[in-house]
Parts: structure tokens; C-alpha cells; sequence
């Protein structure tokens, strides 16, 4: 209920509850403690308050704002640096190797004249026309080049593999005929009566370097660029021929301008010295040459004779190629003509001098 119900006429203090005598005691222990630490005394709120020395202990101030804080609201947000930053000096990756691009360069310039010339040469062949571009001449050669080859455009993809292989047999057979006339040239000086076979040995060199091309690589590449019996035919006849040259080089006769076997077991047996087994070694590594190129022509031989014989082609096809060839040669036409007409002329005049008499 209200305070009316309450006694008027009692004591106030006696319904305090800090009225309590042990209480009372507690909060002025409390009150001495805070005294003695000096809390009572410190105003937080007084301007430019101090430490206090009480005889509790000290009351540190407050922290004093920093120079950022009273800095002018004009002041940029981003400080200006103080030093000057280092000079800069690039690594050594980042340094650019100007040897290295000049390759680069060099190597592209190179691979955009090759496409050039690739497709200058399809273009050629679609429109019919062919630079001679074998064998490989510079600008400045005082004559250029007198055959067409390109593997890619005239031989097709199945048979690439075996022109190539021939071609390289060619080269071979150039270098072998190379060390040929070294080897003749170290027989002539170990033994007088070897200048025969050195002079044989450098025509040899001239003279079986481009027939060899000319006779039976040539009608290969173009046999198999047109399927030609006649070039099959020429191929197999001449290069039997150039097998036959190759196992006589490599019995090494004397004087017969070739260095074996023969010749290189007689300068062996002949001169023991050490000057004579090693001109005798020399002749014997090239007539062994010569037996290697002689066993390749017969696989080759029998490898594009195998060729040929399944594609179908027959000695008719040849004789049939050969006569079209023949009969479709412009020069061959114009001497036939001729022939005719100068024999219808002598026997018209043959028979006006008869009727004559």
C-alpha cells in the first residue's frame, strides 16, 4: 500500500539500510583506500592537468595529442616523402639480349623468303612455268641453275621417300668419288707407278659426278613424277650399269683408276712400314665405299623395280610412251618432213631424168 500505512512517529535511520554500522564501516575504509591512491583528487576534465604526487602514488596525465592530430585540415592526406627515392637499376632479366633479337629477326626474314619462294613455285607450277632452281647457285654465278626439283610439288607423298633416298645415294656416290682421288693421290706418292690410277681417279671425278645425275637420277625423279615406263626403263638399264662400275672400283685394279682391295692389300704386303699400312688402310676404307654403294644400288634397284612393277606398267606402255614421244617431238616431226620431202624431190628427179633419155 501508500505511506499511509507507515508509522509517522518511528525512526527514519532504523529502516536505512546503510544505516548499518558495519557498512558505514565498510565504505569508509573504501573512502580511506581511495584517498590514499589519489583518485579523489584527480579531475580527468581540468584543463592542463598534471601528475599528481599524493601520498598513495602517481596519476600519470593524458596522452598529449600527436602532431598528425593537430595538423591543419589544409595539409594533404599523403605525406611528401622526405628523401629522394634510389635510382633505379634494372636486372639482369630485364636486360634485353639485342644479340638474341637480331637472330630472331634474321630467322623469321629467312622462313618469309622460303614461304615466298614456296608459293612462288606452287603458282609456277599451276600456271605451267618452272624456274630451274637445282643446282642450288648464287645471284651472282655467272650461269644458274639447270634443272627443276622440288619433292614436295612433283613427286607424290608415298614416293618422296625413295627419290630422296636416291638423291642421297648420288651424293654419296660423289663424295666416294672424292676420296677416290685422295686415295690415288696417297698411292701415287708411296708408289711411282700409282700416277695412272691418280689421273684416272680425277676423270673419274668429273666425268661420273653429273652423268651419274644426269643418267639415271634424272629419269627416276622423272618417272616418278609422271609415271613415265620410258624413264623406268632408261633408270633400270643405266643404273644396273652404274652397280657393274661400282663392284669393279671396288676391286681396286691397278691402273685402272680406282683404289680396293687389290691395290690396297698390294701396298700393304709390299711396303712394311708404317708409311705403307697407312696408305694401304686408305685404299681398303675406299674400296670398302665402293662395296657399300655397290650392295645400296641393287637394293634400290630391286626396291624401285618392285615399285614399278605394281603400279601395272609393262615393256608395251614403254614401247607405247615412246612412240607417242616420239611422233608428239617438234624436231623430230620437222626432220621426218624433211626426209620425206628431200625423197619425194629425188625420185621426181630421178624420174624426169629417165623420161629425158
Amino acid at each position: 500500500m501508500s505511506d499511509f500505512d507507515s508509522n509517522p512517529f518511528a525512526d527514519p535511520e532504523a529502516a536505512n539500510p546503510f544505516a548499518d554500522p558495519a557498512v558505514q564501516q565498510a565504505a569508509n575504509a573504501q573512502r580511506t583506500t581511495r584517498t590514499n591512491s589519489g583518485l579523489d583528487e584527480f579531475n580527468p576534465f581540468a584543463a592542463g592537468n598534471t601528475t599528481r604526487q599524493t601520498g598513495g602514488g602517481t596519476v600519470p596525465p593524458p596522452a598529449q595529442p600527436t602532431p598528425a592530430m593537430t595538423t591543419p585540415q589544409t595539409q594533404p592526406a599523403v605525406m611528401m616523402p622526405s628523401e629522394a627515392p634510389p635510382p633505379y637499376t634494372p636486372s639482369g632479366a630485364q636486360r634485353v639480349d639485342t644479340e638474341s633479337l637480331q637472330k630472331q629477326q634474321e630467322e623469321l626474314e629467312r622462313r618469309a623468303q622460303e614461304l615466298q619462294r614456296k608459293e612462288q613455285q606452287m603458282r609456277d607450277a599451276q600456271s605451267g612455268v618452272r624456274t630451274n632452281n637445282w643446282p642450288p647457285l648464287p645471284a651472282k654465278c655467272c650461269f644458274g641453275p639447270c634443272f627443276y626439283q622440288d619433292f614436295a610439288i612433283d613427286i607424290p607423298l608415298e614416293f618422296q621417300r625413295v627419290v630422296k633416298s636416291l638423291y642421297y645415294l648420288w651424293m654419296f656416290y660423289s663424295c666416294v668419288l672424292i676420296l677416290n682421288v685422295l686415295g690415288s693421290l696417297a698411292y701415287f706418292i708411296s708408289n711411282s707407278s700409282g700416277g695412272v690410277t691418280f689421273g684416272l681417279s680425277i676423270l673419274f671425278l668429273v666425268l661420273f659426278t653429273p652423268c651419274s645425275f644426269v643418267c639415271w637420277y634424272r629419269p627416276v625423279y622423272k618417272a616418278f613424277r609422271s609415271d613415265s615406263s620410258v624413264n623406268f626403263f632408261l633408270f633400270f638399264f643405266i643404273f644396273f650399269f652404274q652397280f657393274c662400275v661400282n663392284v669393279v672400283q671396288a676391286l681396286g685394279i691397278d691402273s685402272f683408276g680406282t683404289c680396293g682391295f687389290i691395290n690396297g692389300l698390294h701396298v700393304i704386303a709390299t711396303q712394311k712400314n708404317s708409311q705403307g699400312y697407312g696408305v694401304g688402310a686408305i685404299l681398303l676404307i675406299v674400296g670398302i665405299m665402293f662395296a657399300i654403294l655397290a650392295c645400296l644400288d641393287m637394293l634400290f634397284l630391286i626396291k624401285v623395280h618392285r615399285i614399278y612393277r605394281s603400279t601395272g606398267a609393262s615393256f608395251d606402255k614403254a614401247k607405247q610412251e615412246f612412240r607417242q614421244g616420239v611422233m608428239s617431238n617438234e624436231h623430230v616431226q620437222t626432220g621426218v618432213s624433211d626426209l620425206a620431202a628431200g625423197a619425194a624431190r629425188n625420185a621426181m628427179s630421178g624420174n624426169a631424168g629417165g623420161n629425158r633419155y
